[in-house]
């Protein structure tokens, strides 16, 4: 689930990051009446710029908690934010303020106009505030972004003047105001029809295509489907999304304590990740990238059984028969990125559900007949 992408720009401790957006290990626990409640257990996400990511989960789970940890909105019990060069969990108040305005584009559930200005006042606000462009420039890239988001007869109203739905577009037009890289949107069509939903989700997707790296908190399982990435958090911890997907068998206390204990890496082009005839280690799970699935052939040459990509997994056949890797696994041309599930988790998870292994086996009993078959056609036997 959590990408690597090579880059060169430093986070605020010196230390080189290689994502746009990255929470460290951030614990949140709020005071009650009813004592300490904490939302967010040791949480880490990491996103790559240009992404487009859903996060999903049962009301409470924490989704909220996690976005106003990346906005700072609110600041992490323990752990850390950056977001590109910034160290977001120790701003202050005012200087978080000003760089959030510049950074960051939020899109709440409720839209938050400001009531006694026209929708395009409310987007000149945030220029204003921040400083940027000329009085000018503010009233034309107003009327540009409106135009955008098929506003542009509506700029001199009220909020209390136009739909919920209009609101909602003049709301990511705010957003918007400042260039950020990065858009927020906490449930953004939660409060709407289903045409106008689909009307402002479309509108996040042509966003997301022009390059902008936006997470989105959303209750819509089927919109979800149609993100790049979808993040699922479930009592203030996350599940990695492909693993959920590969092992969807598995009860969300599995997939918690699976998640926990995956690793992530990343391989160049053309290197080795697991070796034919070495002993087996890991399960891996595909993120980002390509990799090859790859045999020798009688005369030394290489041959390629097949390419594997993202939500694709590799390195089943050996752990489930206890044996040596049967084939090669290599990066493939773009590199790959992996998260790896250590030999004893696997087996436990195996061991856990009957049908889960099933699966597993099923493909792994494939995937064994086309090596053999190759290896036969290539005079290996």
């Amino acid at each position: 689930m959590f990408s690597l992408v090579p880059s060169k720009s430093k986070n605020g401790n010196g230390k080189s990051s290689e994502y746009l957006i990255e929470v460290r290990d951030v614990v949140k626990t709020f005071k009650t009446a009813a004592g300490p409640f904490t939302a967010l257990k040791n949480v880490s996400l990491r996103v790559n710029r240009g992404e487009f990511v859903a996060v999903i989960g049962k009301s409470g789970s924490g989704k909220s908690t996690l976005l106003n940890m990346i906005t700072g909105i609110d600041h992490p019990s323990a752990g850390e934010v950056y977001i590109d060069h910034t160290m977001v969990h120790d701003m202050g108040e005012s200087k978080l303020a000003r760089w959030r305005g510049k950074n960051l584009g939020i899109v709440f559930q409720f839209f938050q106009l400001l009531p006694t200005l026209t929708l395009a006042e409310n987007i000149m606000l945030p220029m204003d505030f921040c400083g940027v462009y000329t009085p000018r420039e503010r009233k034309r890239r107003a009327a540009e972004l409106l135009d955008m988001v098929g506003l542009a007869d509506q700029a001199d109203k009220l909020p209390s003047a136009v739909s919920g739905g209009q609101q909602q577009r003049a709301a990511i037009a705010r957003a918007l105001a400042n260039d950020p890289p990065i858009l927020v949107a906490d449930e953004p069509t939660g409060n709407l029809d289903s045409k106008t939903a689909e009307d402002v989700f479309t509108l996040f997707e042509t966003l997301a295509n022009q390059g902008k790296t936006i997470v989105m908190v959303t209750h819509d399982a089927d919109k979800a489907k149609r993100v790049q990435r979808a993040v699922v958090v479930s009592d203030g911890e996350i599940i990695e999304e492909y693993l959920a997907r590969t092992f969807s068998s598995l009860t969300t206390d599995q997939l918690i304590r699976a998640t926990r204990r995956l690793a992530p890496a990343r391989h160049e082009p053309g290197s080795i990740i697991v070796q034919e005839g070495s002993t087996a280690d890991n399960f891996y799970l595909i993120t980002r990238g390509s990799a090859e699935v790859v045999l020798k052939g009688a005369d030394g040459s290489d041959i390629i059984v097949s390419s594997l990509h993202g939500g694709q997994y590799f390195g089943e056949i050996a752990l489930l028969r206890g044996a040596e890797r049967s084939a090669t696994v290599r990066a493939g041309a773009a590199g790959v990125e992996v998260m790896a599930l250590d030999k004893e988790t696997f087996n436990s998870l195996m061991n856990e559900s009957d049908s889960t292994r099933d699966a597993i086996d099923e493909v792994a009993d494939r995937r064994e007949l086309e090596l053999v078959t190759l290896e036969k056609q290539n005079g290996k036997h």
